[in-house]
């Protein structure tokens, strides 16, 4: 009787150690509890590392008064990545996705704590590592063609970037009508946005202009379909920034992307992971790629510039004799923005310094020296972030146009980016 005893203890021990994790009780929401409270201590190494935060108060306090060391943070991620990894979600689709999220976050994580503990990697790896993409960029020569083209559609004596410089000074939107802009493009980005897409009711935003920043907008989420959106003054705004930070920062870019995230996951499927929001890591390539693409797709075709010249010029007081040539311009600049990420590779990389990183701006963006430096600091300071803008943009574009021609495919796959979880590789292979 005790050997038939100790025969069946030993294969209930067996059974129990090949139990699926999660039928143990550590399944994926046990790891996102501690991967959202292990995010929150990096955030507390890092200033800036969290971006929004709308879960429990009190994870958010211990994480405060006692972060770990990264060190410890570091073990810590590979700990979860472990027990991530070991959960069976074979049967449950939703749960599959789930997992490959949490797994690609915490890739990030890892990288982020590498840099944190003095580690140095490539502008490539690092991009890789921290967003999920590694960046192929051009040489300046391709851009060159571009320059040439430019030089054709601004006429005239001295350098191209100061001529390039002072024809758009021509659109400054004055101080005292900023406001009344901004109110009005956001407005009109919004009632676009809403045609296609159910947003949570009620929802706000709060916009306020604020100086000593890198960037040129900002919109910090605050949960409960609330945002600050921040606009910097520090250089003067041109007309057509108004419905750039309108939709990018407001709808359909970030505003509307925290809303429908925490909506849709956070609230509706109990997603814990998704109630903080990393900035270093692959969300942010879906949320800079879908606001900058949401411009476009929000004001397809020549709608933007007949909005611009009969509502936003007006509200300006500007002219519009010269909209028309302004916006082909900008299109045209529009080709040489992917120069900004072969100047930030090669400056993080060492390969050329901080006074000729400004020089090869003013050169490929054709910009003033004030604004060249506005743009270094920006890399100084968000590092490879920078690929997020013009590598997920295009990415998104042809995920999206992929999806179909008419305008309602287009906001439905553009939808479905927003409100599903969606990382950089789901974006490749339409």
């Amino acid at each position: 009787m005790l050997v038939k005893r100790l025969i069946a203890i030993g294969a209930a021990l067996l059974l129990t150690a090949c139990v699926s994790p999660n039928l143990m009780g550590d399944g994926l929401d046990e790891v996102a509890a501690d991967y959202v409270q292990m995010q929150l201590e990096i955030g507390e190494r890092e200033p800036g590392y969290i971006d929004a935060y709308y879960g429990p108060a009190e994870w958010q306090a211990a994480a405060k008064s006692a972060p770990r060391s990264v060190d410890e943070l570091a073990n810590e991620a590979a700990s979860l990545v472990s027990r991530a990894r070991a959960i069976d979600v074979s049967r449950d689709a939703r749960e599959q996705v789930r997992k490959i999220f949490l797994l690609s976050q915490l890739k990030a994580a890892q990288t982020r704590l590498r840099l944190l503990g003095g580690e140095r990697l490539s502008f490539a790896d690092e991009a890789e590592g921290l967003f999920g993409v590694r960046p192929e960029l051009k040489p300046f020569t391709a851009y060159d063609p571009i320059l040439a083209r430019i030089d054709h559609l601004v006429p005239g004596q001295g350098a191209l970037a100061d001529r390039v410089d002072a024809f758009q000074n021509r659109f400054i939107i004055p101080k005292d009508r900023l406001k009344p802009v901004f109110d009005a493009a956001i407005a009109e980005c919004k009632r676009r946005t809403v045609q296609h897409i159910a947003l949570p009711s009620p929802e706000n935003f709060t916009m306020e202009f604020v100086t000593g920043k890198s960037w040129s907008g900002y919109n910090w989420y605050k949960g409960d379909a609330t945002s600050l959106i921040q606009i910097n003054t520090d250089l003067p705004i041109r007309v057509s920034r108004a419905v750039d930070l309108g939709c990018h920062e407001g709808y359909p870019g970030h505003h509307a992307y925290n809303m429908l995230l925490e909506q849709k996951l956070a609230k509706e499927r109990g997603w814990i992971e998704y109630t903080v929001y990393p900035l270093y890591s692959p969300q942010s390539l879906i949320a800079e790629g879908s606001a900058n693409y949401g411009i476009d797709l929000a004001f397809p075709g020549h709608e933007r510039l007949a909005y611009e010249k009969a509502v936003l010029y007006p509200l300006a007081n500007l002219s519009t004799a010269e909209a028309d040539e302004y916006l082909v311009l900008l299109d045209a600049m529009r080709e040489l923005s992917g120069a900004r990420f072969t100047i930030a590779r090669d400056y993080l990389d060492g390969r050329i310094t901080r006074p000729q990183a400004i020089e090869l701006t003013r050169k490929y963006q054709l910009v003033s020296e004030a604004r060249a430096r506005q743009s270094i600091d920006f890399t100084d300071q968000y590092r490879s972030y920078v690929i997020n803008y013009g590598l997920g943009q295009d990415m998104v574009r042809n995920h999206v146009e992929g999806a179909g021609a008419s305008p309602q495919e287009r906001w439905a796959a553009f939808e479905r980016i927003l409100s599903e979880p969606t990382l950089p590789s789901d974006l490749i292979g339409r």
